[in-house]
């Protein structure tokens, strides 16, 4: 098994995801101020961990500038507005915060501009056996979503929109992928998804997947824009 920093095993190290997200919620919230410092002995008696994995919660909050480090002073929170807000964690963190309404806004206001642009893309530009995919997708969330297999559900959902992106044609909409696939994890685990896939929600995704496989973009268009439109209503009336 594989050692890193003190000895211990990675999976020891492991834990420190789910202390960072503690306390980038905790400043996110407003629990940590920013500017105030914390020590790494502070993290380790606050959460009962080593020394390395207290290491390496300070790291991962520093690589999407939630914190500095800095000598004498320690680990410094910073300004929510100066993080990285398209990594993927700091979208998970803000989801499962007190500031889940304005972040689902953003993300439904990006989904708006980009996806229905990726599916027009991935309707020209992917190839044949990805188009094949996203055909076969589109059918098997028809069927566990009548079902009510949730699971399986947003498992196919996720790969859907994951296609879209990373066949549009476009690098920057390839790599916003991972960012769709936590929004549409995130609203799972906040218990801001729909318990049964409304008809017409499972209908666009079927128009999608049709305009992709024949090559029609204006088809795959207007079907994601349906999509994003159910996205936001829900949206706004769960918030």
């Amino acid at each position: 098994m594989a050692n890193f920093g003190d000895g211990e095993p990675a999976q020891t190290v492991l834990m420190h995801m789910p202390v960072a997200q503690e306390l980038a919620i905790d400043i996110i919230e407003g629990r940590w101020i920013v500017g105030e410092s914390m020590t790494l002995e502070q993290i380790q008696q606050r959460f009962s961990i080593s020394r390395t994995v207290a290491r390496e919660v300070a790291r991962q909050l520093q690589s999407v500038d939630a914190v500095q480090v800095r000598k004498r002073l320690g680990i410094v929170a910073q300004p929510v507005g100066d993080w990285a807000a398209l990594n993927p964690q700091v979208v998970n963190w803000k989801l499962h915060s007190n500031q889940r309404r304005k972040q689902l806004i953003s993300l439904t206001e990006l989904r708006l501009a980009v996806e229905p642009a990726a599916a027009a893309g991935a309707a020209v530009n992917a190839p044949i056996e990805v188009k094949a995919k996203v055909a076969a997708l589109a059918v098997e969330m028809r069927k566990t979503g009548e079902q009510g297999n949730l699971e399986e559900f947003h498992n196919f959902d996720i790969q859907f929109h994951s296609l879209l992106l990373k066949y549009s044609g476009n690098e920057l909409f390839a790599g916003l992928s991972d960012i769709v696939s936590t929004i549409l994890r995130g609203r799972v685990e906040i218990g801001m998804y729909p318990q049964q896939p409304a008809p017409e929600a499972l209908d666009a995704h079927q128009e999608v997947a049709d305009g992709v496989l024949h090559g029609e973009p204006a088809t795959a268009r207007e079907g994601m824009r349906r999509i994003v439109d159910e996205v936001d209503a829900a949206v706004s009336n769960d918030l």
